[in-house]
């Protein structure tokens, strides 16, 4: 029997294996929760030093991906922690400041803040399309999104200075709300890639949004929902180029919640009905036309004073 029980223990974990594992957690936290659950983490690995190789892995992948929004270090403004304004593992370009900030990714905050240099910022050309496309993108936010951050970002092409050339640009738009002490939280992230091309005088768009939220009273309900789009627009001076494609990405979102917020009110209809047994273990479907013969429905209908 001691030999048996002895090679029914499970093996112990190796520390390679407790990184991916709590990695994961911390990468796949809701929107605004990687501080609580690295809390958790911590204290279930029992070792800083593991528990710091996994922060420093996850905390700056879960910021970019989640399209963290931070303040300045005077909090004049906030700035965007993106793949596309990271200029190394630590220090994020504000193109609509010229400045570029330094991050601390696991206390989440910015802890310096200077002048971006020549180099790091796009030609006067090009800053004119992308000025005058983050101006447009800023007043649909604002009128769009509670709290929502964007930016424009030339990810190709920041050099070119004449026409009959091609550029890429990413508009970033990100919003989140979190209410942890109402069991609540949820953010929305779109990215829009615009490639513009003088020489055929288009500009193509696609885009990806993802919206998420986390309700967790007395419960634990996620939703995590992304689509897709694609579209373009005539290349035209910088004004119009910009007022055309903040009109494209306006469409596409509200859209994309008109049809989102569609579906999930027919969810009691649809997705749960199915979800329910088609018959009852009576055999016998349920009157939803008739519920007043039961007592009941009577007994309440009576005290609500229905139907009197």
């Amino acid at each position: 029997m001691a030999e048996e029980d002895e090679t029914d223990e499970p093996e112990a974990l190796g520390n390679d294996q407790k990184k991916e594992i709590a990695n994961w957690f911390l990468t796949n936290a809701p929107s605004g929760e990687i501080q609580y659950i690295a809390k958790d983490v911590k204290s279930i690995l029992m070792d800083d030093q593991l528990y710091d190789e996994v922060a420093a892995e996850a905390f700056p992948f879960y910021n970019k991906s989640h399209l963290l929004a931070l303040k300045m270090p005077n909090r004049s403004t906030d700035v965007l922690i993106t793949t596309f304004g990271e200029l190394n593992d630590n220090n994020y370009l504000d193109p609509r400041t010229a400045q570029v900030v330094t991050v601390n990714h696991i206390k989440q905050v910015c802890t310096n803040v200077r002048p971006a240099t020549e180099e790091e910022l796009p030609s006067q050309y090009i800053e004119e399309f992308r000025g005058a496309l983050d101006s447009e993108i800023c007043k649909y936010v604002v009128e769009a999104y509670h709290n929502g951050v964007s930016a424009v970002y030339c990810i190709d092409g920041k050099d070119v200075e004449e026409l009959h050339t091609e550029f890429k640009f990413v508009v970033v738009i990100s919003a989140a709300r979190h209410s942890p002490h109402n069991f609540c939280n949820g953010s929305w992230r779109s990215v829009w890639n615009l490639e513009f091309s003088d020489d055929h005088q288009k500009v193509e768009l696609m885009g990806n949004i993802q919206v998420g939220a986390h309700y967790f009273e007395e419960g634990n309900v996620q939703l995590d929902s992304k689509n897709s789009f694609k579209n373009s627009a005539m290349f035209e001076f910088p004004e119009d180029c910009a007022v055309s494609i903040a009109n494209m990405i306006r469409l596409h979102e509200n859209e994309y919640m008109a049809n989102l917020e569609a579906s999930y009110s027919n969810l009691p209809d649809t997705t749960f009905k199915d979800l329910r047994r088609k018959l009852p273990v009576t055999r016998t479907l349920f009157p939803w036309h008739n519920t007043l013969q039961f007592g009941l429905t009577r007994d309440i209908a009576n005290q609500l004073g229905i139907g009197k």
